[in-house]
């Protein structure tokens, strides 16, 4: 399984140009698709949802031309799509598959619509009904009232009133709507229920409005589509950034310190998830916005917990569900029953995801209640996101509180591909220095002065498989028990000193020195989940003011972003004349000549050795100590800090 790492964070600040935004841009694209005339689509989204729609689009007929830039060239059709029979698979994409449906429905062909098997899990029936109102003729493929489904020339019925349920998804009214104008017809939409989402079939009015098409609406219950309307290109449309992702960046300004800025939505959008801006400042934080930008600080006095109808925000206002662990007092989001129909059940996701943090979460058919804790912990085997784009950049937020590991970062790729490498371009992480070398370089004694000269934390990442086979032994875990062991190693509770190793705050530096833990560390480090384990559990260790660590692979695997590597190292003579010295002054007999010949075989296992091979990085220091005493190389490294830090 795949995985992100994310270091407890200290700040965050700097600003961010959003990805377009995954609803305006597949309305904008299917619009353009249906109309007469060319489009050139510009700040398109490039994402998983949108790719779905060009591939569509291609398979039936259109013109898909990339000009660059996330510009597109959409060779409309004028209503009547070039291809009349095809199978279109659209994943999971809810703002393709139910747009098309409707479309295709009454555009007169035959095709067979399908997705991932959780598309096949999220309901259309009520969109399926409405169309069936109107003449369409579409069989289910499998369960009734869910996709796949199959659609065959429509029968258009000439006027009447077409009923819709509102209160399941916004995305059935806004795939009705958007198909309408093909009938050629007047047509009626009455919604059954409240709708919700309602800031979502505003995009879809005023995308249609673009394209030439007036829709007439009477309050939130009652549509009129003329018969006279046709969807003409606007010649150039621009696609608004993505308020939903703006959402993420506007909550670490809150959470973070500040001030952080959105570019590509603001006063001006036509995105009612801009409103989450009003949300935070409800919480306490301080606002700004401009007609298409908007910058988040966090309050003086703290957040404050809130209860908030979510009606008007449904994406965005999952983020506040994260934002709520560091608010005082508890969060209740309401009116939030459209989370159960999305990439998953959305409710049931972000409650246990959070309930995994240690946080107390009350769960209700439309509504979650958070209430914020002062001890955030990571959970082992990190936070799942359920191949669900937004649980995902939701906790990305948790690391204010604590380090955690996320799965299936990937995801994001939905409406987001690079948000991560955005993410860490205005969050702030403690420094660390990295430091490699061999077996008896003196690395471990540099590093340990290093840290206390700058006040910094201290991780022997090699110590770790030590202490990790004395937990499993005092646990009572067999040391061939990989997830026994892999569950001990994920919860050490270690502290690292110039001159100490404390397990559970008992000292334990000599003990795991011992013959046996010796074999045992040997044995629980070929075990995959226990390096899996250590692994986030070394870069765990990072945290305020910063952090010293030394190893075999700290500047290639478990911290490739530090600050600064160093690669120590010396003769093997002199460090075995080095090991042969310590042993001596312990009173234990030693062998010189065996000493150099197992350092030398030493070096070359982990120089060969298949995962995390020790070398030298490309932008590590080379520090050889033959020469040096101890304190000239701690010396140097200081230096060295200082240069990197100014």
């Amino acid at each position: 399984m795949s995985f992100i790492d994310l270091a407890r964070l200290t700040a965050a600040s700097g600003s961010v140009r959003l990805p377009g935004s995954k609803s305006i841009s597949n309305r904008v694209l299917l619009l353009a698709a249906l109309a007469e005339g060319d489009s050139e689509v510009c700040d398109l989204l490039a994402s998983d949802d949108t790719a779905r729609m060009l591939d569509a689009l291609r398979t039936l007929g259109v013109g898909v031309t990339e000009l660059g830039g996330d510009r597109w060239r959409i060779s409309g059709c004028g209503g009547r799509f070039p291809v009349r029979q095809a199978d279109l698979f659209l994943g999971n994409a809810g703002t393709a598959f139910r747009p098309l449906t409707a479309a295709l429905a009454l555009a007169g062909g035959d095709y067979r619509l399908s997705g991932v098997a959780r598309m096949h899990e999220r309901p259309i029936g009520d969109l399926v009904d409405a169309l069936r109102q109107l003449g369409a003729d579409i069989d289910y493929l499998g369960n009734d009232g869910y996709p796949p489904l199959r659609l065959k020339p429509a029968k258009i019925q000439a006027g009447g009133v077409v009923r819709v349920r509102g209160d399941v998804s916004s995305q059935f009214l806004t795939g009705l709507l958007m198909a309408l104008p093909l009938t050629g017809v007047e047509s009626t939409v009455e919604v059954a229920g409240e709708l919700i989402s309602k800031p979502y079939v505003e995009i879809t009015l005023a995308t249609m409005r673009h394209f030439g098409v007036e829709v007439r609406r009477e309050g939130w219950q009652r549509f009129v589509v003329p018969a006279a309307s046709r969807y003409v290109s606007p010649g150039e449309i621009y696609v608004e950034g993505d308020a939903s992702s703006a959402s993420y960046f506007l909550a670490l300004g809150a959470v973070g310190g500040g001030p952080v800025r959105v570019e590509g939505v603001g006063r001006d959008s036509i995105q009612g998830d801009v409103r989450f801006a009003e949300a935070l400042q409800q919480m306490g934080t301080r606002i700004e916005m401009g007609p298409n930008w908007i910058e988040a600080r966090a309050p003086a006095g703290g957040l404050v917990g809130i209860d908030l109808d979510c009606n008007h925000i449904p994406d965005a206002a999952m983020t506040l569900a994260t934002v709520a662990l560091f608010a005082r007092g508890d969060t209740t989001l309401r009116n939030i029953a459209s989370w159960r129909v999305k990439e998953t059940d959305r409710i049931v996701a972000m409650a246990a995801e959070l309930k995994k943090l240690g946080v107390s979460v009350e769960e209700g058919a439309d509504y979650l209640r958070v209430s914020p804790s002062t001890n955030l912990h990571a959970p082992q085997g990190g936070i799942d996101t359920y191949d669900d784009h937004r649980i995902a950049m939701c906790f990305s937020l948790v690391a204010f509180g604590t380090p955690l590991r996320i799965n299936d970062p990937g995801c994001v790729a939905k409406t987001f591909p690079d948000y991560f490498e955005r993410f860490a371009s205005v969050t702030q992480a403690p420094p660390v220095l990295a430091i490699d070398g061999p077996s008896a370089s003196g690395k471990g004694t540099v590093a340990a002065r290093v840290a206390t000269a700058l006040g910094f934390r201290y991780l022997d990442s090699g110590a770790l498989y030590r202490i990790t086979a004395l937990a499993s032994q005092r646990a009572g875990v067999p040391w061939n028990d990989e997830a026994g062991v892999a569950a001990v190693a994920a919860s050490l509770d270690v502290v690292f000193g110039e001159n100490s190793i404390r397990l559970a705050g008992e000292e334990v530096g000599e003990m795991i020195r011992s013959e046996e833990v010796s074999s045992g560390a040997s044995q629980v480090a070929a075990l995959p989940a226990v390096r899996e384990a250590l692994l986030f559990r070394q870069r765990a260790f990072s945290g305020a003011p910063g952090l010293v660590a030394e190893g075999r692979d700290m500047a290639s695997v478990v911290f490739p972003d530090a600050a600064l590597k160093v690669f120590l190292t010396a003769s093997a003579e002199i460090r075995a004349e080095r090991r042969y010295k310590q042993l001596i002054e312990k009173g234990m007999s030693a062998n010189l000549a065996a000493l150099l010949q197992d350092l030398r075989e030493r070096d070359e296992r982990d120089s060969r050795r298949a995962v995390a091979p020790l070398r030298q990085e490309a932008d590590a220091r080379l520090l050889e100590t033959s020469a040096l005493s101890i304190e000239a190389a701690v010396q140097q490294v200081l230096a060295w800090w200082r240069e990197t830090a100014s």
